[in-house]
Parts: structure tokens; sequence; C-alpha cells
């Protein structure tokens, strides 16, 4: 296969990986439908590389870039004002942190929900945002900075991909099997460019996945997205893997859900935490892990034993009552939820 770069060199190659990874998405609203760091419009990719701190931010998405930017921008001490056009944020997280996070958040920022920005005018050195809300005149929002966190695409857009002949998802993302190959022989993907993940730990598997095949063209190994645990670094830290409970009641699964309250632990006790939640998921008839969905302080750190136990086959209770927990730390929390599935 030979690949033409545009430049007047061409590459041939026996053997290819695409790994062009993706970017964010952007609104069809005029003044908005570019990223543009000097007048205030920013993304995930630029919003960091501000030089000096906005008074006034507004944020628009309810996902989990989101999340995180609204909370470190806050945190900063700016004024943080969050359109979303949805009933609750981080809707694709277990409904229990949903809704727990949402009235966090309102009470924290300036949160305004079911609402869509319709226009947007750059007035001297201010952006002004015109926003719709069903049931309510349309309003009119000051801001000195803009954050679009509406999602990303991958970039098979960029790159012909059609020229390749290599085939793509209704969503754009290259179609790869469990050994990380295109249908086009001898053609590899990974991450973003090809994953519904979205995350880096896992294209970093993908890519040692993609190694070993090169490496071993008889001896083949599949990717392995049983378990993928996600985390978002907000206040408080959200930690997630596997199915949702919603999920579950929709599918009519059969299965056993136990919720366990941070504050009910000494540590959590002791941190006079309100909000902590830890549930835990699982099959009746196995025991075996189904989801797990955290949020507490570290939650990142603290799924990683649920995380554990579901990628080996390990049941909930044996988990629960096979080892020791270290009292009184912040881990208990994990132990009373797998406790409390037998209660």
């Amino acid at each position: 296969m030979t690949l033409d770069t545009g430049t007047g060199v061409t590459v041939t190659a026996d053997r290819w990986v695409v790994a062009a990874g993706g970017r964010p998405r952007l609104p069809e609203i005029p003044g908005l439908n570019r990223v543009d760091p000097q007048l205030g419009v920013h993304t995930s990719d630029t919003v960091m590389r501000m030089e000096t701190l906005p008074e006034r931010v507004v944020i628009v998405g309810g996902g989990y870039i989101a999340a995180e930017f609204a909370h470190i921008l806050d945190a900063l001490g700016a004024h943080v004002t969050w359109l979303h056009r949805g009933a609750r944020l981080l809707a694709q997280e277990d409904e229990s942190l949903a809704l727990a996070y949402t009235e966090l958040a309102r009470e924290r920022y300036d949160l305004r929900l079911h609402t869509t920005v319709t226009g947007a005018r750059r007035d001297g050195e201010t952006w002004s945002l015109t926003t719709h809300t069903p049931g309510q005149p349309d309003a009119t929002l000051r801001t000195d900075v803009v954050l679009l966190a509406v999602g990303r695409v991958p970039n098979t857009d960029r790159l012909d991909v059609s020229a390749a002949g290599l085939p793509c998802h209704d969503d754009g993302r290259l179609v790869v099997d469990a050994q990380q190959r295109t249908p086009v022989d001898g053609v590899f993907a990974l991450g973003d460019v090809s994953s519904d993940y979205q995350l880096k730990h896992v294209a970093n598997h993908e890519m040692r996945v993609v190694k070993h095949n090169l490496l071993h063209p008889d001896d083949l190994m599949s990717s392995d997205h049983r378990f993928v645990p996600h985390a978002v670094f907000t206040h408080p830290q959200i930690a997630s893997f596997g199915r949702t409970e919603q999920e579950l009641r929709a599918a009519g699964a059969h299965y056993l859900a136990y919720e366990q309250k941070v504050g009910d632990v000494a540590y959590g006790w002791a941190l006079e935490d309100t909000t902590g939640l830890c549930k835990v998921i699982v099959d009746p008839d196995t025991m075996l892990l189904l989801g797990a969905h955290l949020m507490a302080p570290q939650a990142s750190s603290l799924i990683q034993p649920l995380v554990q136990a579901a990628s080996f086959g390990q049941r909930a209770d044996d988990v629960a009552e096979g080892q020791y927990w270290i009292h009184p730390a912040l881990a208990e929390v994990v132990e009373n939820a797998l406790l409390g599935l037998r209660r």
C-alpha cells in the first residue's frame, strides 16, 4: 500500500497502523464553530494554555471534560456558568452517581440544565451568548471565555480513509476486529480513531496488542475491553466500570446491587463526607461483578481492586471476606459495599 502525504512524498509499506486520534467536536454556531484562543473560544486542547485566568467562563456540555474543567476553573477563582442541554450531568454514568453529582454541581456552579446556545456575538473583549431553555424567555449571557465540551470526533475525515478502502462506523470510527485489524489486509488501527472509549489507558492497551500482533502474526492476541474503567477528576472524583443499573434494568437482566455511603465508614466519617457513595452490581447466581460506580475522594484509586476482581473472575463475596482490609482506611467503603450484597 502506498500513502500520498500530499506534499509530494509517498510512503510504501506492507503493514500500517492508523493511530490518528480524534479532536473536540464544535457546534454549528457562527463564532463558536472554530477554536480561537485569542478571542476566548476554547476546547480541552487549548484551555490549559490560557495565560491569564478569566473572570467569567461559560462551559457548554455535560460530560466528563466539562465536569473536570468546571472544577478546575472554579477552584482557581473563575465564575463558572455551565450550560447543558440534558436533564442531568454525566448522563452516561450510573443514575445514582449522575443524579448525586448534578445536585452537587447545582450548588457549586451557575448550572443551567435543558439549555442550549443558539447564538454568539463578540462584543469588544467579551462574548454575548443567546441561550434557549424550554418554557422560559431566551436569555443572554456575557462571558470572557467560552469552553466547548460537546464531545469528540475521530480524525478519519481528515485522512481520506475511503481511498484505502477502510470502512467506518456511522460515527466515523474505523472498523476493527478484536485484534485491532481493519478489514483491509495489513492495516491496523488503535486509539480514538477506532475506539469508542476515547481513553488514554485504552489506547495504551490497544497499542500493546497491535505491537504484539505486528511482531507475532502467527500468534495474535486480542484486546480485552470487558472491564474498561474510567474516572472523572472533579470534586469529588467519580470512577466507574461495567454495566450501570439503568442499563441492566432496561435489558431485563437479573442482578443484585448495593450502595454504600462513604460517610458510614470510619475514614469517611472523619472526612465529614455527606455525598460519597460506592455502588457494586453483581450477578446473583455467580456473585461476579457486573459493574462498580463510585463518587468519593480518590475514587479513581478506590475502584482498582474492583476492576481487578472483575478482570480475574473473583467472586464479590470472596474479595470481601477472603483478605484483610485495613482499618480505618477509606478502602473500607469498598469492603462494606461488597459485604452489603449479602445483607
